[in-house]
């Protein structure tokens, strides 16, 4: 899907590196380390995150563009929510900061994004006649379904991860239980 970083040139001009100017193909490393790596952005959560973002932001410029200017605020809450979870995501963020819990606040943006959109989706198509209005609607559904999708495998995700503990403590209870219990049946 991306194309392969460039190998460095092993011999770079020497008259350019004098002059102060880098190869015109050389990326600079401070805004490089900007960037969510290749990895997290191939992955099924960072292209979900990047169609959320592109998503709300169509939308946005939708509303924007149309008579049903009222509902422009929910997708650019949405497109910057959408893009803070990026780069939180991609720079984890969610390793560094343990006191948040990140699984829940993703959960509660992408449930309350669905049914805003949802809801803002189906007043603009219904309500309002003019193209903008009714694509911004289309692009409003879409956000609803990418949003849901997103929700579901973060509740899977999550509700495996109660699972496995509800079994550890299980486990460990039966065997106090086993241990605390009379043996002399023998």
């Amino acid at each position: 899907m991306w194309p392969p970083d460039q190998e460095p040139d092993p011999d770079p001009d020497p008259a350019s590196a004098r002059a102060g100017r880098s190869p015109p193909g050389a990326a600079m490393p401070g805004l490089r380390a900007l960037l969510p790596a290749r990895a997290f952005l191939c992955s099924l959560k960072g292209r979900l995150l990047l169609a959320e973002s592109g998503l709300s932001f169509i939308t946005f410029v939708c509303y924007v563009a149309s008579s049903a200017s009222a509902f422009l605020a929910a997708p650019l809450l949405e497109f910057l929510l959408a893009l803070y979870f990026l780069f939180a995501d991609a720079m984890q963020l969610n390793d560094k900061w343990q006191g948040l819990c990140w699984p829940m606040m993703d959960f509660l943006r992408c449930v309350t994004a669905a049914l805003i959109y949802f809801a803002i989706s189906i007043t603009a198509v219904a309500k309002y006649s003019d193209g903008a209005s009714k694509a911004a609607g289309v692009f409003g559904f879409f956000a609803t379904i990418v949003f849901a999708i997103d929700f579901y495998l973060i509740f899977n995700d999550v509700a495996k991860f109660l699972k496995q503990g509800d079994s550890a403590e299980e486990n460990t209870a039966d065997k106090a239980e086993e241990e605390n219990s009379d043996s002399d049946s023998d």
